[in-house]
């Protein structure tokens, strides 16, 4: 294995996914390597917060509703009638089952939607999951390229924000960490800094103070990315100076 290829495990290395041989090459290399030992410090970091990027909230109160409705749902008490009449129920039963039927209908036609409810959140949460896994492996391609790329920056506010960058697959990560939440009504949109022209790349998502978000679009040449605080849904212009901007890495 060539030096030249060494350079380039820096993100394979930080997902471990190289073999043990290779990893006890690369580790030889970066004792002497100070350039690929912080780009692995960097990417290693990342990685490490990607599963903050793709954490679904478990449904609401599902099991406090469920138990609250069976509590609405009344037993039928036991019969303490006398010998009915031949061919006739006693009345005070024919009323408890009634009464017992309708509960038992309102029960029914209760879990029925319950469960139309439980199987809706059911699917909301597959499909969720399911963009959730495609964002880590879209991120974690980026970060296993091998010309993958970061650059780190501490903002104003206390918080950090680290660009990783592919040129060969035209794509970059913005993960930050610490960041406040925006204001209500609000939200972070980032932006392609096209040589001063900015280009959406996405909207952050509000509810996160740490998160990794692939930017939207090819890096088509653009020299940065910007973070603005927007009208939620984004704008199709940044409306205020950038809270932060970072040069992508050569």
């Amino acid at each position: 294995m060539t030096t030249t290829d060494l350079h380039r495990l820096t993100g394979a290395y930080a997902l471990h996914a190289l073999s043990d041989t290779e990893t006890a090459a690369f580790e030889r290399h970066l004792a002497g390597c100070e350039a690929c030992a912080q780009e692995a410090a960097e990417l290693s970091a990342t990685a490490a917060r990607l599963g903050l990027a793709v954490t679904v909230p478990p449904p609401g109160a599902l099991r406090e509703q469920v138990l609250r409705r069976i509590g609405s749902v009344r037993q039928q008490p036991p019969d303490g009638a006398g010998p009915a009449r031949p061919g006739r129920a006693p009345l005070r039963g024919r009323m408890l089952s009634r009464w017992a039927l309708a509960a038992c209908l309102a029960g029914a036609a209760a879990f029925g939607g319950t469960a139309v409810w439980q199987h809706q959140r059911a699917e909301d949460a597959d499909r969720q999951a399911r963009r959730a896994e495609q964002a880590t492996d879209e991120i974690a391609a980026v970060l296993a390229a091998p010309d993958a790329r970061t650059r780190a920056a501490a903002f104003g506010d206390g918080s950090t924000g680290t660009v990783v960058v592919s040129r060969s697959r035209d794509e970059a990560v913005f993960v930050v960490a610490g960041m406040p939440h925006p204001a209500r009504g609000k939200v972070y949109q980032l932006w392609f800094d096209d040589d001063g022209a900015m280009r959406s790349a996405g909207l952050m998502d509000p509810g996160r103070t740490d998160q990794a978000v692939l930017l939207r679009g090819g890096i088509d040449g653009a020299s940065g990315v910007g973070v603005t605080v927007e009208p939620a849904g984004g704008s199709a212009q940044p409306t205020s100076a950038p809270l932060a901007l970072l040069t992508f890495p050569a």
